[in-house]
């Protein structure tokens, strides 16, 4: 049983990409989707999409590459099911002095840290990605 798929999600691109894989295809739930779009609006990965082919729906999530190397340097998960990270909206992190994101989980939906700073909104810090 896994207990917790969102760090399974970003530990498959890490280990893709380590192996240089042109995609990645993970279990389908709607917060891995919305992450993973996440991730697309911001130009880490490619295009991000659903399949209902087989018997359960899978997320396929291209990856990109730049220079041979990895559009994802870093990925780092905060808030696990054990211990949740909770920021205020003053209290935000900054990832890589602005040239990484963190993904957070708010009272209206998930966006990265700088959306939610822009929108003064607080939430749980899902994990940073640079």
């Amino acid at each position: 049983m896994m207990t917790d798929p969102i760090s399974d999600m970003l530990t498959r691109i890490r280990n893709a990409q380590a192996v240089k894989k042109a995609e990645v295809s993970l279990p389908y739930s709607k917060i891995k989707f919305a992450i993973a779009k996440i991730l697309e609006k911001e130009g880490y990965v490619g295009r991000t999409e659903q399949l209902t082919e087989a018997k359960f729906p899978v997320l396929r999530v291209q990856l990109r590459y730049e220079n041979n190397r990895p559009k994802i340097q870093t990925v780092r998960r905060i808030s696990t099911p054990g211990k949740r990270v909770y920021a205020k909206s003053t209290d935000l992190p900054v990832v890589l002095s602005h040239l990484g994101i963190a993904i957070l989980s708010t009272p209206n939906g998930l966006m990265t840290n700088k959306e939610a700073r822009a929108r003064h909104l607080g939430g749980e810090v899902i994990c940073e990605i640079s």
